[in-house]
């Protein structure tokens, strides 16, 4: 029971939600293209990401000096369907979805450079 209250409390904010439901689209984002996504402080993504990953939702990978993180592979059949039936045909997943295929284009790279710039 412990680890589906740590669930569904990882899961009980929409930015959050917001951040499985792009990772439901895209197999791999980093914390730059995230942050873009949102619009949130790096630190503030971070720490989403942070208790996703403590939940078990989130695996990640380092690949030189980037880490790209994805949904975890053991996340329940039926958390799946649900996620995929209630968050990720929402509008606003949609609306998020065209927002990160433009992101998608754009180097990861020059995403940190700007994001840094910015503040």
């Amino acid at each position: 029971m412990e680890i589906t209250v740590k669930t569904a409390k990882s899961l009980a904010d929409s930015s959050r939600m917001r951040i499985v439901a792009a990772l439901m689209h895209s197999r791999e984002l980093c914390v730059c293209q995230l942050t873009e996504l949102l619009s949130f402080a790096i630190s503030t993504v971070s720490r989403h990401i942070s208790l996703l990953q403590d939940a078990g939702l989130l695996k990640s990978r380092k690949e030189g000096r980037w880490v790209y993180y994805r949904l975890s592979e053991e996340i329940p059949s039926s958390l799946k369907s649900w996620l995929e039936k209630e968050v990720f045909e929402s509008s606003r997943a949609q609306s998020d979805r065209r927002k990160l295929d433009k992101i998608l284009f754009k180097d990861p790279a020059e995403l940190c450079c700007n994001l840094k710039e910015k503040k």
